[in-house]
């Protein structure tokens, strides 16, 4: 018989293990560099930029300066992304699951 309180538990469970995701995420710092380091974004574990560097040499140069820019910020997405992925099917196998 299904016992409510067993699903509470389970929810309380999993509400906390994703407040403890993301106060860890918070602190995790992405970096990424394009254009052979030109750019480097930093990014923390909840997808908000948190330091931008540009070498001088791109400063003359606007439309390079976007490309590597935006290239830098979706690869940190992409690792950003990554992380959550992979802290979600951790939990999941955390809970059995998946078997």
């Amino acid at each position: 018989m299904f016992d409510p309180k067993i699903l509470q538990n389970l929810m309380g469970s999993v509400q906390e293990q994703i407040q403890n995701y993301e106060d860890e995420a918070k602190n995790k710092v992405f970096s990424t560099k394009s254009g052979g380091g030109l750019v480097e974004v930093k990014m923390n574990g909840n997808g908000e930029v948190i330091d931008i560097t540009i070498d001088d040499e791109l400063l003359s140069d606007k439309s390079s300066l976007q490309v590597l820019l935006i290239s830098a910020i979706n690869e940190a997405n992409k690792e950003v992304e990554n992380l959550k992925k992979e802290s979600a099917m951790s939990k999941l196998k955390d809970f059995n699951l998946f078997t």
